[in-house]
């Protein structure tokens, strides 16, 4: 049985289509294949793993982008992947749905804890472990985000292996007694993965519909409109505070709990 780190070291590459050694020391992760083409295309560098289950690309300061898909459990396989690589720090550009009606589409939130809904994590620790950020990570973000003039959020995601739930009148009741902020499928796994392979994570969420207002659920139409007017801003935050968390931001060392 080959060990673990044979096993990370050989998946990485397979499902990516770029050789370990193009993989930078800061990792941006998203859901969607048109920020690394708008990556690419930004920083004139190459699209690894059209033909694969996942994209890559490294721009020459060594920041790599990963397009990993959807879901909790292909988060986890990516942060257990990324292990082979043993990166600097990882920060998560997904979307999200707002729980609160002051939630709007369009604000960005920095989630200060994400709470285990989706069972992935359990197979890494034990339920009662939180799923938290790095904190000198999203400190950075942050003060890049407010050196933008931008507004932005905090507070306590849900995260849930659950796609279709906008109907289930008890899940949203349940949703409402957690006071959670927003809904997505990946940051408590990104968050405890990431903890477990000790790996320094934040992720930085953008509102893309607000699912507990009766004309608030995701369409394609509504979808395509927060990627028009906030897509390219939610990237390029990202862009620059991981080129520059190495240069001006606090060292990060994990810590075990």
């Amino acid at each position: 049985m080959p060990s673990y780190n044979e096993i990370v070291t050989n998946w990485l590459p397979r499902y990516t289509g770029m050789p370990i050694d193009k993989f930078g020391d800061y990792i941006l992760l998203t859901n969607f294949s048109h920020y690394v083409t708008s990556f690419a295309e930004q920083f004139k560098c190459d699209i690894y793993g059209e033909d694969r289950p996942m994209q890559a690309a490294t721009n020459s300061n060594g920041l790599t982008i990963v397009n990993f898909g959807i879901g909790s459990p292909n988060a986890a396989t990516i942060m257990d992947l990324l292990s082979a690589r043993q990166p600097k720090s990882v920060l998560f550009l997904g979307k999200c749905g707002g729980l609160k009606y002051s939630s709007e589409i369009g604000h960005f939130i920095l989630p200060i804890a994400a709470i285990r809904g989706e069972g992935t994590g359990n197979d890494y620790l034990p339920p009662e472990v939180p799923a938290l950020p790095s904190f000198k990570l999203h400190k950075f973000v942050s003060e890049i985000i407010c050196e933008k003039d931008l507004d932005y959020r905090t507070g306590v995601v849900y995260t849930t292996n659950r796609r279709v739930w906008e109907h289930d009148s008890d899940f949203l009741a349940r949703l409402r007694k957690l006071k959670a902020i927003a809904i997505d499928m990946e940051t408590a796994t990104i968050f405890i993965v990431g903890h477990h392979n000790q790996i320094s994570r934040g992720a930085l969420l953008l509102v893309s519909d607000v699912p507990v207002q009766p004309d608030g659920v995701k369409t394609e139409e509504s979808d395509a409109n927060v990627t028009k007017n906030w897509g390219e801003v939610h990237l390029q935050l990202g862009i620059e505070a991981m080129t520059e968390i190495d240069s001006k931001g606090e060292k990060m060392k994990h810590f075990e709990y």
